[in-house]
């Protein structure tokens, strides 16, 4: 059973995946303590199911870019119990978590976190053999930048608050397809998925190379 964790932003979760499907999964807003609050919601989740740490086999874990204190809380926790239980371990960038959760369209897409002091950390993704694949690397912008070289529709998905998605809505017009809310939720049940097939794919990470991304210079998207 691989264990998905997620502490990369505000927006926390967590998901146990049985190599079939999703079994279980917890995704909710952290009060900025995410080490206090994770600990005790993973063996909660392990005994719903009647499960344990060690009936464990595989970890995905969320590794940015996002919160510099929530990254490191995440990938610390699934470093700690992939060396206590000898199991493999992948990294997934948290932006790939997000584009994972939107249907495949032919329009490109724009997926965003909250970097904080009003900033977005985004990634250009394009259809690729049925799913979305990154362009390029992270940029950071703002939610009043965000669009102005968009030559057509693209969709934009991701964290945005109502007052954000309004702005960019009547700023871009028809430039711009917003992703409704619930899709726009980061779930650690598509991290799971994404984990998964790396593991199964053989692509492991190494335990002790494994780091964060963290947030890179500014730049226009």
């Amino acid at each position: 059973m691989l264990l998905a964790i997620d502490t990369a932003t505000q927006q926390a979760s967590l998901a146990l995946h049985d190599g079939g499907r999703v079994r279980a999964e917890m995704t909710w807003e952290t009060a900025g303590r995410p080490s206090v609050e994770l600990m005790p919601r993973i063996p909660w989740l392990l005994e719903h199911l009647g499960a344990k740490a060690a009936d464990l086999t595989a970890l995905a874990v969320s590794i940015g870019p996002g919160s510099f204190t929530g990254l490191r809380i995440g990938l610390a926790i699934a470093k700690g119990l992939s060396l206590a239980n000898a199991i493999p371990i992948v990294g997934i960038p948290t932006l790939d978590v997000v584009a994972a959760a939107q249907p495949v369209r032919k329009e490109p897409m724009v997926a965003v976190l909250q970097a904080g002091r009003g900033k977005l950390a985004a990634m250009r993704y394009r259809r690729a053999r049925g799913e979305w694949r990154a362009q390029g690397d992270v940029l950071v912008t703002t939610a009043e930048r965000i669009g102005d070289e968009w030559p057509g529709p693209t969709l934009l998905c991701g964290e945005l608050d109502a007052a954000e998605r309004a702005s960019i809505g009547a700023r871009l017009g028809d430039r711009v397809i917003l992703a409704d809310p619930a899709h726009c939720l980061r779930r650690a049940g598509f991290l799971a998925e994404l984990g998964w097939r790396r593991v199964r794919s053989g692509a492991i990470d190494d335990l002790d190379a494994l780091k964060p991304i963290y947030l890179p210079t500014a730049g226009g998207i």
